[in-house]
C-alpha cells in the first residue's frame, strides 16, 4: 500500500532534482518513494533531502524539499511513500 506524502512543485533538469511540497505526511532519508503522474511512475529509495541547501533526515508535512530523483518527473507528479505490507 502506497500513502501519498507530496507532490512535485518544480524539477530541476539538469541535477535531477525535484522540489516537493509535502502536504500529506512526511517523508525520511531510507524511505522508499514512487513518483507517478501522466506519464511518470517511477519507485527509488530516499537517498538525500535538502532545504536551502543543507542536507536533512528528515522533512516534515508542510515542508518543501528538494529531492535527488533518479528520473525526470514534472509538476504536479504525485509522491507516495512505499508502505509493506
Amino acid at each position: 500500500m502506497d500513502v501519498k506524502v507530496g507532490k512535485v512543485i518544480h524539477f530541476y533538469t539538469k541535477i535531477s532534482v525535484a522540489v516537493v511540497e509535502l502536504t500529506d505526511g512526511d517523508l525520511e532519508v531510507g524511505d522508499d518513494i514512487r513518483i507517478t503522474g501522466a506519464t511518470t511512475d517511477i519507485r527509488q529509495k530516499v537517498e538525500s533531502m535538502q532545504i536551502e541547501g543543507v542536507n536533512i533526515p528528515k522533512a516534515s508535512k508542510g515542508q518543501k524539499i528538494g529531492l535527488k530523483v533518479s528520473a525526470r518527473v514534472r509538476e504536479g507528479d504525485n509522491v507516495w511513500k512505499v508502505v509493506e505490507g
